[in-house]
């Protein structure tokens, strides 16, 4: 996900994503877990989705206050 495609997204559209996305990391943190984790790699891609996420809803959040 690129940070353009995220700073075009409202706020409820924001949350809406962390959530799929937290979802998303419980599962494959589950698989990894029981060994069925097949795209290990799609784990940092999550984490680093959702700091994304997290950082440009702050981002807003700030500047709509300001």
């Amino acid at each position: 996900m690129k940070a353009a495609d995220v700073r075009a997204m409202s706020q409820d559209q924001l949350t809406e994503e962390l959530g799929k996305l937290k979802k998303e990391q419980f599962n494959l943190r589950f698989q990894k877990a029981t060994g069925q984790l097949e795209k290990t790699a799609r784990v940092k891609q999550v984490r680093r989705d959702i700091a994304r996420i997290k950082t440009i809803a702050a981002e807003k959040s700030a500047g709509s206050k300001a």
